[in-house]
């Protein structure tokens, strides 16, 4: 087993070998083997290939001379208008090398742009679109401003589906002599939530212990609130019995060293497997979302947990 970041080791080198967005591939794959490349917008979560497909689409069209006729940058640490006047448009105005007639600015995370570089990149794109070609990444399209989106032909991932997550477990499985338990698999892409690249740390992190991975592992890694633990809390609460359920709370939070935020989340998919009317059940939903919001914006953890625990005492008291 090699000390190398599993992310880069096991990142596709071709279109056949990303998973998840098939249809997205096959029309990149299409524009990029007929040159006609236009200014291309990624849009979606973390970890389902918009970096990867950009790197992909460079090192087929250029070949052996990728690294001359692209430029990467990370919007979210280089995000000033300065930018955009200087690297940007100083690699832009150059021809580029080779038998492909533009070169290749990647701008990851570019809704961390601020609307003033946003404005001086679209004159950009506009005044050098026959020597370059943008590709931006983004989490979020809707921080894009509009002029910038009907320049780019937008192309929205998905989060990965659990068949397309297994794909890469089984690979990378194969490839260090890993042996990954169905449980195992199965906690895997719940704690991964369809990112591949976390699914891929979770399988080296887990693969440093041991090259037996079991759900208990896994569940060690992930700190995550165990299901069962969550559904104690619950059923102490739905009987009517605050006192425990909150002592199981604060078990949980502090032995285990669980956020707010991640009870929340747990909580939120224990419901739906509670002894209660389904109409009882849509109540909860919408309390845990007040509760996750009052979180977020800072206040006590613990309170407002116990807050909603109250509220599943009251529900399941009928009130």
């Amino acid at each position: 087993m090699t000390s190398e970041i599993w992310t880069e080791k096991y990142r596709p080198k071709k279109f056949s070998q990303v998973v998840g967005q098939d249809d997205i591939i096959k029309r990149i794959e299409a524009l990029t083997n007929t040159l006609n490349i236009p200014h291309l917008l990624f849009a979606g979560p973390a970890g389902t290939g918009k970096s990867t497909l950009a790197l992909i689409i460079v090192k087929e069209l250029f070949k052996d001379t990728w690294k001359t006729n692209y430029l990467e940058l990370n919007a979210s640490d280089e995000r000033g208008i300065n930018i955009v006047r200087e690297k940007v448009k100083d690699f832009a105005r150059t021809k580029a090398l080779g038998d492909v007639p533009f070169k290749v600015i990647f701008l990851d995370e570019a809704d961390a742009l601020t609307p003033e570089a946003q404005q001086a990149l679209r004159r950009t794109m506009e005044n050098y679109s026959s020597t370059c070609r943008f590709i931006m990444s983004c989490n979020y399209s809707s921080k894009i401003i509009d002029p910038i989106q009907s320049r780019c032909a937008m192309f929205r991932f998905k989060l990965l589906e659990k068949k397309d997550i297994d794909k890469v477990m089984e690979w990378i499985a194969n490839d260090e002599n890993l042996t990954i338990n169905p449980e195992a698999r199965e906690t895997i892409y719940e704690g991964s939530e369809g990112d591949c690249r976390r699914c891929i740390n979770l399988l080296q992190t887990t693969a440093s212990i041991s090259p037996t991975i079991t759900t208990d592992l896994v569940s060690t890694i992930l700190a995550n609130a165990k299901p069962k633990d969550i559904k104690i809390v619950l059923d102490y609460a739905i009987s009517g019995d605050f006192k425990k359920s909150k002592e199981k709370l604060l078990d949980i939070m502090l032995k285990e060293s669980i956020s707010g935020q991640e009870v929340i989340k747990a909580i939120q998919k224990e419901i739906w497997n509670l002894p209660v009317e389904p109409e009882i059940k849509v109540k909860l939903t919408e309390k845990t979302g007040e509760t996750e919001f009052r979180i977020v914006e800072g206040s006590d953890p613990f309170i407002q947990l116990q807050a909603l625990i109250a509220s599943f005492v009251l529900a399941g008291l009928g009130k």
